[in-house]
């Protein structure tokens, strides 16, 4: 397992713990959608048990070209199914023509960027299983009311339910980080419709966090109009203190569909 160095630039930390990787692989849904996309393979530690998987249908993408080269020496039959590319940059559609699901050690260091970017994609991305940095996996999963609960917690919650599945120590990779990991699982709840302006509902959560010790009715002064009605007890809040329901009534005061 030595054959690929570990690049920081990357944020690669290779799992080497296999009994970490079967329970990673195992909390993906036996009944879930068959297509099945793993971000960041690296050297195939959760490959070799999704490829066992007779319920799903494994497509890859990896930054690296020298994991690339790797996988395709180590894995038969991986034409077709390996992609080299950034999965931020990625359109999907290229990939898959319907829903699909996403698996994957994230790089820590762009975690957030690819929960964005599934963000995006909410509504053909059923599920999502991952390890993350356990920071980061407690800010998801966090309810409202306290210093960790933040934008990301608000904005996946609206359209997902949070598993916390297990934490992982420093040891269980190779390189070592200097950070405790989480593997959490998101599946999507019942929602269709948040009742409010999607994207403004986007940005009235990012600028309340983003001024977060302010009261609300400080912190989104750039989103309300100079006559706007501030009088609304939830303007006196800060932003930690308002769960998925209450951002949702907020956006609608600021602008009733």
């Amino acid at each position: 397992m030595s054959e690929v160095r570990a690049k920081k630039a990357l944020g690669q930390h290779f799992l080497t713990d296999q009994s970490i990787a079967r329970s990673i692989v195992d909390a993906l849904s036996p009944d879930g959608v068959r297509d099945v996309l793993e971000v960041g393979p690296g050297m195939g530690v959760l490959t070799q048990y999704l490829l066992q998987r007779p319920d799903i249908d494994l497509k890859m993408v990896e930054l690296d070209g020298e994991s690339v080269a790797y996988l395709m020496r180590h894995f038969p039959g991986m034409e077709g199914k390996l992609l080299e590319a950034d999965y931020l940059k990625l359109n999907i559609r290229k990939i898959f023509d319907g829903p699909y699901r996403v698996i994957g050690n994230f790089p820590y260091n762009i975690s957030s960027q690819i929960f964005f970017k599934i963000l995006e994609d909410k509504d053909l991305a059923p599920e999502v299983v991952c390890m993350i940095q356990k920071e980061v996996a407690d800010r998801i999963a966090e309810p409202p009311g306290t210093k960790t609960y933040g934008i990301l917690s608000v904005l996946l919650q609206a359209w997902y339910d949070i598993e916390y599945i297990l934490s992982v120590g420093p040891g269980a990779f190779n390189p070592p980080p200097k950070v405790k990991s989480a593997v959490i699982r998101l599946k999507r709840n019942g929602r269709t419709d948040l009742g409010c302006d999607e994207k403004l509902f986007k940005q009235v959560v990012k600028t309340a966090f983003n001024q977060r010790r302010k009261t609300l009715r400080n912190a989104l002064k750039p989103l309300l109009a100079p006559e706007a009605d501030t009088s609304d007890p939830i303007f006196d809040l800060r932003a930690e203190k308002l769960g998925v329901e209450d951002f949702v009534r907020l956006t609608g005061i600021i602008s009733p569909q």
